[in-house]
């Protein structure tokens, strides 16, 4: 959240700020996928903030593609697969991203649908 919009591009990892201490190998394997890598509290950064911060990015044309990575069933870390949601509502250009959360030091890929689905909590229950 400190860094310069305009200095953001390439491959970019967004990882929740706690994934390298829990997850040290998991977040090591996908941080060499990466051109630069931002850690991400949703605990201290409210998810607006996080939104606004990467629309902006998004909007500078740098980014080749986004990944998020976060450990599964945090509360906090789940909101960070939302943002993609948010921004594509805002503009219209769209990059490559992929979300992914680590059960037991396994990175296990998340579709947009599960995203979209844990989103909705009547829909969950009706299954």
């Amino acid at each position: 959240m400190e860094t310069n919009v305009y200095s953001v591009r390439g491959r970019v990892l967004v990882v929740g700020a706690c994934l390298p201490e829990v997850w040290p190998e998991a977040y090591r394997s996908l941080e060499a996928e990466a051109d630069q890598t931002y850690a991400l509290c949703l605990e201290t950064t409210h998810i607006n903030m996080a939104v606004t911060k990467l629309s902006a990015i998004f909007g500078t044309g740098q980014v080749e593609k986004m990944t998020f990575a976060s450990v599964d069933r945090s509360p906090h870390c789940t909101q960070m697969h939302y943002i993609m949601h948010e921004i594509e509502r805002t503009l219209p250009e769209h990059v490559p991203v992929e979300h992914y959360v680590v059960v037991d030091g396994e990175l296990v890929e998340v579709s947009e649908e599960a995203i979209d689905l844990s989103k909705s909590l009547a829909r969950l229950s009706r299954q």
